[in-house]
């Protein structure tokens, strides 16, 4: 086994036993591979494990405020890029692959170059095939219409965010079911 793929083997079972969101994460890599078939290692691990603060929490976890916050944006980014660094490190990883994942979790929400706008591409694409049914089972009985707009407005944003033409036309079915579903979500 290459080192390459025993690394990206090691960084599998790191997510799917530790996440219980992982499908997300694995999904996020499969629509990168999707969208960039030749995709680095670096940018494949970084899909991988964007989210993985989430799985560790702790006194330093971000809170988000509301459906889009982009200060927890930032906090979230930051602290899976401190995570997966440590645990790239921990695996013996090349210091230049980690700092090179790194940086490319650190800007999964915003992206900001070519292989940064895939990521968050690919990452808009999962939450929008797999994390919607988490959203709107998120939505109280009794919200009064609050919480609804917060997960409305998530929906929206992870849409929009989307800075590759090829990928936002993928995501447009999947944006529109995620909003006709919010529409007929009624709470139980």
């Amino acid at each position: 086994m290459s080192s390459e793929s025993l690394l990206h083997a090691q960084t599998t079972a790191w997510v799917t036993q530790n996440y219980s969101y992982a499908e997300h994460l694995v999904k996020t890599e499969s629509w990168l591979l999707q969208l960039q078939p030749e995709a680095s290692e670096a940018l494949c691990l970084a899909a991988l494990t964007h989210d993985m603060e989430r799985a560790f929490p702790g006194p330093d976890s971000p809170k988000a405020l509301s459906g889009v916050d982009h200060v927890y944006n930032r906090a979230h980014s930051e602290r899976s890029a401190r995570i997966v660094g440590a645990f790239l490190r921990e695996q013996g990883t090349a210091e230049p692959l980690v700092e090179e994942i790194v940086e490319l979790v650190r800007a999964h929400e915003y992206g900001g170059w070519p292989e940064a706008n895939l990521l968050q591409a690919a990452d808009s694409l999962s939450f929008l095939e797999v994390n919607v049914t988490r959203f709107l089972q998120s939505i109280p009985v009794d919200d009064g219409g609050s919480r609804r707009a917060q997960v409305r407005a998530k929906f929206v944003w992870m849409y929009e965010r989307i800075q590759l033409p090829a990928a936002s036309e993928l995501a447009a079915p999947l944006h529109t079911s995620a909003l006709e579903r919010l529409e007929r979500y009624q709470p139980e």
